[in-house]
This record gives structure tokens, sequence and C-alpha cells, in this order.
């Protein structure tokens, strides 16, 4: 602001300079003076009236009387006062703080539309921050909705830029990470298309300098989408607009075209491209991608010289022992402490295995085709591991070949090149283990015990030498020791499967089923849906009563095996055990189609059709069954007793005729053969109760003979020591075909061709105890109730009481 100059007027042009105007004279308009003229403060003026001490600063309120020159007071300016305080209080001489509150300073607010530019970038990236965030905790659905937003924002703001004219300062920066950003999450989303339009954007908007890269990303989204030569266009691209400068970026972008070459089946250019690689920048990938192609190529000095690249590649790192805790200086060993667990060491331990990986894995392809024979194919490849820097890597690779030996089934080969690490201290332990593995294969668990021993006389302790030496032990039947070895091996690795699979077998065998339930609900993730897993928990549960949650158990195993013959007859077992026999009967019959050979099914299924009264329906099983097992006679005497319930009493006493004649000393047969006979009114009956009377007397003296107490007998078959399946006159009153002694009949076992006869010595036929395999008859109207037997075609002189049939 200009400095305003004190305007005066010191008369009229008619008078004269100097002279005085008297004090109190008021102003004239001819003088010039006008009432509130504004002074600048401070300002002063200077009068020469010939005494030197009469200059004097113009005062607020006049000049002073007797100087030449009269000026007017300065008006006030200002309404409020300045603020100076006194004594560090502000001046308030009316006390009006006292009274009157004061209210907070406040900063005025910003609403110009830079400051709204500016909150809105601030958001943005804000939103593009988090996108990252949730993409790397995994969770892409939410990075996905956060990239969209700010994608939405960011097209907000360039409007309001447009509206305000500010459209030439827009952020081109802030765009670019948008739009990249989102790409990404597209990507990660697996919504391709979508990914693929926005990296478009950005390379057609020729203000982002560095789009073109941006064409490797698109040619990774072709590539897992199977376009294989749109990616090598796109990489291509990239590869031509990109300078020598990034050599490194170059040489992946190589790689990746070779990686696709390989896809498409073109290994000549596949291999051209390796090749450059390899002379450029090796890298232990590449070098394992040009063995494979070599090896699909067949070509053996190819093969060599790609492995012999392979092995060229440098390391670059430090010797491990830096890494030691036992140092000389103790402040060594303080660092060393330090960075063993650093991120650089964990990033050398990574490459190192990756090195590892690529080599072995390489030589395991080429060994059995590079040479005339595989053990000379390894030989080669163990050669020149020893020549490189990777030389204790020969261990390993010979521990390989022992290993495909035995995937070969040559276990003498294997055994022997195993042994031959025995004096290998370093190796000793591995070449051990499968050792111990390969004779316990083989059955000889004593050998296999002697390898497995070595575990624990051996400094390095690893915990599948105590999973194999368990095993061994287990199998000997010894579970306590084979439960302190699979102990061991779990506090070496607490989450060793084969360990914590195999110590819940043993608490399984030594009845501790409720500790064995917790060792196989230890396992999570992939392992837990295991079939073996899942079946070994529903058994436990099963012989902890707990059939509900077995039931549910094994329901989850024919979810991932629905075709589970045992798992669908161990549900119909439940059933059957809880009473539902509808649903028992159902997964028997789908057992049964799913494994027709199993005799436990189709005898439960026969048995559950006698007891529904459907004896055409067991009668297709039992001939089943008889088929399978030819040579057990109790399948075919269940056949014919379907044909005799039935009422086809001929074709009955046939089979009763055919397998009397193929087990001759069977006794039931020949009862019920008596029986038919005897109901139908044949002759032969004699003949046969002539046969039946020696066969017991025979019987009686070779039970008497080989047994220490006098008359004691076994029954003679399994049949006839079932209860309640009775087909005699007492037996048929049974009111019902459900009761007790019919549900026995598919938990009893039948035996018919086992050594014995019933104790009961028969008087006559009428009051015999008949067993009938198939369970009693359905109850039929007793209309002869009162009418006697007639037994007249029975000769009651030649027939013994202990020669009829129960």
């Amino acid at each position: 602001m200009s400095t305003l100059k004190p305007v005066m007027h010191l008369g009229s042009a008619t008078e004269r300079p100097g002279t005085a105007i008297a004090p109190g004279t008021p102003f004239r308009a001819s003088t010039g003076f006008r009432s509130g003229t504004a002074f600048k403060p401070a300002t002063s003026f200077k009068v020469n009236d010939g005494n030197p001490r009469s200059s004097s600063r113009a005062g607020t309120s006049g000049f002073r009387p007797g100087t030449s020159v009269v000026m007017v007071s300065r008006p006030m300016t200002a309404v409020r006062g300045a603020g100076y305080t006194s004594h560090g209080k502000p001046f308030d001489p009316l006390n009006q703080a006292a009274s009157v509150p004061v209210p907070p300073l406040e900063l005025q607010k910003n609403d110009s539309p830079e400051e709204k530019i500016r909150q809105q970038e601030l958001k943005i990236k804000e939103l593009v921050e988090e996108s990252c965030k949730a993409h790397a905790e995994g969770d892409f659905r939410r990075a996905l909705a956060k990239a969209k937003e700010a994608s939405n924002k960011e097209r907000n703001l360039i409007k309001i830029q447009e509206q305000v004219g500010l459209a030439d300062s827009h952020n081109m920066d802030l765009t670019f990470e948008v739009l990249f950003n989102l790409g990404n999450q597209y990507a990660a989303n697996e919504l391709y298309q979508e990914a693929l339009n926005t990296y478009q954007m950005i390379i057609k908007n020729r203000m982002f300098s560095n789009g073109h890269r941006l064409k490797i990303n698109m040619g990774n989204i072709y590539f897992k989408q199977g376009r294989y030569e749109m990616a090598i266009k796109m990489f291509r691209m990239a590869l031509d607009q990109m300078s020598n400068v990034h050599k490194n970026l170059r040489i992946k972008i190589m790689h990746n075209i070779a990686l696709v070459f390989i896809k498409m089946g073109q290994w000549y250019e596949a291999v051209t491209n390796l090749e450059y690689i390899m002379s450029e920048q090796a890298c232990h990938r590449a070098g394992l991608h040009l063995v494979v192609c070599s090896r699909v190529l067949e070509d053996r000095d190819q093969m060599k010289n790609a492995f012999n690249s392979l092995l060229s590649v440098p390391l670059n790192m430090d010797d491990e022992d830096k890494y030691s805790l036992e140092q000389d200086n103790p402040d060594d060993g303080f660092i060393a402490s330090v960075i063993r667990n650093d991120d650089l060491h964990t990033y050398e331990i990574q490459k190192r295995k990756e090195a590892e990986f690529c080599i072995l894995n390489a030589a395991k392809l080429i060994a059995p085709l590079i040479e005339d024979t595989f053990s000379a194919g390894y030989d080669w490849c163990v050669a020149a591991i020893k020549k490189s820097e990777y030389a204790r890597l020969a261990s390993d690779l010979e521990i390989n070949k022992a290993v495909m030996f035995l995937k070969q089934k040559q276990l003498l080969d294997a055994i022997t090149t195993l042994k031959a690490f025995e004096k290998d201290a370093n190796i000793a332990i591995n070449a051990a283990v499968n050792l111990s593995f390969i004779y316990f294969l083989q059955g000889d668990y004593e050998t296999a015990t002697t390898y497995g021993e070595v575990v624990e006389s051996s400094p390095v302790k690893i915990p599948e030498g105590f999973v194999n030496l368990g095993a061994c032990f287990m199998a000997q039947g010894q579970l306590d020791k084979a439960y302190n070895c699979f102990r061991a091996a779990l506090e070496l690795n607490p989450n060793h499967f084969e360990a914590t699979y195999n110590l819940g077998l043993v608490l399984k065998k030594q009845g501790r089923y409720e500790e064995a339930l917790e060792c196989f609900q230890r396992f999570s993730g992939s392992l837990a849906l295991l079939p073996c897993v899942i079946y070994q928990m529903g058994n436990l549960l099963e012989l902890v009563e707990d059939s509900e949650a077995a039931a549910d158990t094994y329901q989850q195993l024919l979810g991932l095996v629905p075709a589970d013959a045992e798992a669908l007859q161990k549900l119909g077992e439940l059933y059957d055990h809880e009473g539902d026999k509808q649903q028992a009967h159902h997964y028997h019959l789908d057992s049964f189609r799913y494994y027709p050979a199993n005799l436990s099914v189709i005898e439960w299924l026969g048995s559950y059709y006698i007891e529904m009264q459907v004896v055409e329906k067991a009668l297709v099983y039992f001939e089943k069954a008889a088929v399978m097992q030819p040579n057990e006679p109790k399948w075919n005497m269940m056949v014919a007793a379907c044909h005799r319930r039935s009422g086809n009493m001929h074709r009955a006493l046939t089979l009763y005729q055919e397998i009397h004649k193929q087990f001759p000393e069977n006794t039931e047969c020949l009862r019920f053969l008596v029986r038919l006979c005897s109901d139908l009114g044949m002759r032969e009956s004699q003949d046969y109760i002539m046969e039946l009377k020696k066969l017991e007397k025979s019987r009686e003296v070779r039970e008497r003979v080989n047994s220490s107490r006098p008359g004691s007998r076994r029954s003679n078959s399994g049949l006839s020591s079932r209860t309640g399946s009775g087909f005699g006159t007492v037996m048929e009153n049974v009111s019902s075909p459900n009761s007790s002694a019919n549900r026995n009949l598919r938990s009893s076992r039948m035996t018919s061709n086992s050594a014995g006869s019933s104790d009961s010595g028969l008087g006559n036929i009428a009051d015999s105890t008949y067993m009938d395999p198939l369970g009693p008859q359905p109850v039929r109207p007793r209309t002869g109730a009162g009418k006697p037997l007639d037994f007249d075609d029975f000769d009651n002189e030649e027939l013994g009481n202990d020669l009829l049939p129960e």
C-alpha cells in the first residue's frame, strides 16, 4: 500500500507564506483543509521559524501554540483495540472477558476447487492402497471392489476438473496408478477380458511413457487362456519396445517366449531361445527347461551339453560356515546367531533349494537315455556333478538311483547301491532308512529292524527313520515299542503324517479308542479329507458306540468315494444295528452292486429276503454264493432249503443228493434226506437212515477217543447250533417271523461240515426238533390240530431214535 503524504494548504494565493493563523480560528473552505483528512501515523513535519528548538513532531491533537503551522487531529481509524497486553493479560479495562465467553479459534474452511481436488486425490490413493493390501492378504474380491471404487472416484475427479476449468492440471500418474491396479485385480479374479481391456486403455494412451511394458501382463493372460499365438505376439512386441539397457527384463521376456513354444510343442524354437539365455544370463530354471527340451528331442549329445550348462550356473553364495553358532571368536558367534534367520539367509536357502531341485530332476530325466543302461547314465551324471561346485549333490543323486531301482522292482540293485553308503557318515542315515523300508516290504522284519535301529545310534535324528522302525515293531506285535518310536518321530516333526497315522493305529490295536480318535482328528486341510483317515475315524466312532457320528463319518467318506463297497456295507450294518431294516437293505444292496463278491453281504441279503418271506430273491443270492464257493456245502444247503421252502421238493431232494455225493460225511445233509424221503414216501429213506446210523456211530467212537471228557460232544454243524430257526412241529407255532430267533439268523455263521451231532436222543419223528437253516416257515392255519400224525411209512423196529432228525 502506498504511503499517503499529509496534505497541507497554508493559505490562498493572495496570502503570503508565513502568515500566522491565530489559534482557535476555524478552518474555511478556502484554506484547503478538510476535516477527516488522513495522515500517516508518526509522520513528522519541521517548521523553520528561525529557532532551532522550534522543530517538533506533529502530535495527535494538532500543532503547538506559537508554531507557524496548525494541523488537525488524526481521526480514529480502528474500531477495536490493537490487542496490547499488560503483565501477560489482554487489555480489557471493562472486564468483558469474564462475562462473555470467547469461542475457540477455528480455522477457516478452504472451499476452493483446488482444495476439493486435492482431497479427492487423497481418497483415491487411500483406496488404491487398501486394494493392494487386500490383494496381499489373499482377499481378491475385496481388492477388486476397492479398485473399482477408486476408478469411479478418479473419473468423477476428471469431471470436476473439467467443470472448474482445471483439466490441464490433472495428475496423470494417479490415473496410471488407478488403471494399473484395476487391471491387476481383474487378472487376480480371473476376469481376463476385463483385465485386457484395462491394460489396452493404458497402452493406447500416449501420455503413459512406460505403458508398453503392460504387454507382458497381457501376454501372461493370453498364456493362461491358452491363446499361445497371441501370447507370443505380445511378448515379442514388448521385447521390441524394450531398450537394451533393461537386460534382465529382456531375458525374462525371452524365457516366457520359450515357455510358450514348449506349450505349443515347437521344441527347436524353444531350444534356440533357451540356449541364448544360457549364454547371456544363465539361470537354473532356464537350464532345467533346456534339459527338458533336449530330453524330448532324444538327442544324447544335446542332453549332456544342456546338463553341463546347468552345472556351470554359479550359485554366488558364501560359505555356510558363517551361519554356524560354533565360532572361535565369541563376536562371530553372536553375529551368526543374529544373521542366521534374516531375510538374506532365507533367500540363500531358497535359491540353494531351487538349484538342487533343478539339478537332481534334470539328472533323473536324462540318466535313462544318455547311456546304454540306466545305471551307466546315473554314473555319468554323478561324475559330472562331482566335477562341479555342486559336488555334495552326488550322494543325493546316488540315493535317487537306488530309489529308481526300487521303483523298477530291482531290489537287489537297490540294496547293493544303498549298502555302499554304510561307511559314509553323511549319507549313511538316509541309506539305512531306505534299506529298512525295502526289507519291510519284503517281509524281512528282523533285517528291517536292524537298519531301523541305526537311527537311534546316529547323531542325526530324522523322523522317517523312527517311523520305519515303529512300523517294524508294529508288524512284529511289539505295540509298546512302536508307540515309543512314533512318539519320538512326532517330537522331531509334530506334523509328520505317517507318524501320526501309525500312532493312531497302534492306539486302536491297544484298545485306546479315544486317544486313537484324537490322533486322526489332528489332521486338517487336505489330509483330513483322505479316505483312509475318514474311514479310521468312522471305525473308531463305531467302536466307542457313537453310531450317529459314525454314520455321519461314513456318509462323508461316501461323498469322496461313492463306489466304496466296504463303506456302504459299514453303513448298512450300522442301520441294521439300529433296527432300520429299510436303510440297511438299501446300503447292502448298493454294496453288492459295486462288489458282488462279498459273501457277508450276500448272506445278509439272502437272510433279509428270507425274513421278509421272499424266498425267490433269497435263492438268487445263495446261488451266487454257491458258484463262488463250490466246496462250501452250506451255500448249496441254503439253496436246497429255499427250494424246499418254496414247495419245489423234488429240486430240493436232487440238490441234497448231490451234496451227499460230494460230502458223504455231512450228517446234516443226511438228516434232510431222511426227512424229505419220508415226506415223499420214498423207500430210499431207509438207506439214508442206515448211512446216518453208521456215520453217527463212527463219529461217536472218534469223539470218545479224542475227547478227554467222556460224553462231551461237539455240534455237527453250525446249522444245528443256531437257535430259533427250527422247522419242526414245535417251531411252526411261532406267531411272527420277526421274532428274536429270526433276527439272530443273520448274525450266526453256518459251518455245516464240522464234527459232532446233537446230544439228545430222539424217540420218534413227532418229537424231533428239526433245524432249518432258513428259519421257520410262515405260520400256516392249523386245520388239523387234533388229527394224529401217521408214521406208518417208517419201520420203527429198524429206525433208531438217535437217527431221526431233530
